[in-house]
């Protein structure tokens, strides 16, 4: 969700400072139907991946969440192609009153695609199995040392 916000704020600064748009009511309203859209999809993956757990117990968790990443692809894949279609029609046939509102959607619901399947579901697995990522603190257990107590 923090992706897709910073998408959007960061796509809404170069319009606003490159073709002069402003944030306005609709901004902030596209901007709250972005956050709902990526919690709904990310909501579904996740689900998914909790279902999994169950059934394939003995399979290692990477392997559940990519088998259910790869399960909810055609349906995001689907839902998020039929959102963008329509936006886009929006974009080409609508009012000029609604087009930076269509524009800041269009661009949320295309980052929302990618970070719903390609940054939740690995985030969800280094938490998961708490390997640590390079360049980050590692949550594995310190070793412990042996100490002499006076």
């Amino acid at each position: 969700m923090l992706h897709d916000v910073a998408v959007v704020i960061g796509m809404a600064a170069l319009f606003g400072h490159f073709l002069h748009w402003e944030v306005d009511s609709l901004f902030l309203t596209a901007l709250l139907t972005v956050i709902g859209f990526s919690v709904h999809d990310t909501v579904v993956v996740y689900d998914r991946i909790r279902e999994n757990s169950s059934i394939y117990r003995t399979v290692p968790y990477t392997q559940i969440v990519n088998h259910s990443v790869v399960q909810t692809l055609d349906r995001s894949i689907n839902t998020q192609l039929t959102v963008m279609f329509t936006l886009l029609a929006l974009v080409l046939f609508g009012g000029v009153t609604i087009r930076h509102f269509i524009v800041i959607l269009l661009i949320g619901v295309f980052s929302g695609a990618y970070s719903s399947t390609f940054n939740a579901a690995p985030i969800l697995v280094i938490w998961r199995t708490k390997n640590g990522v390079p360049g980050f603190v590692s949550q594995k257990p310190a070793p412990e040392t042996s100490r002499r107590e006076n």
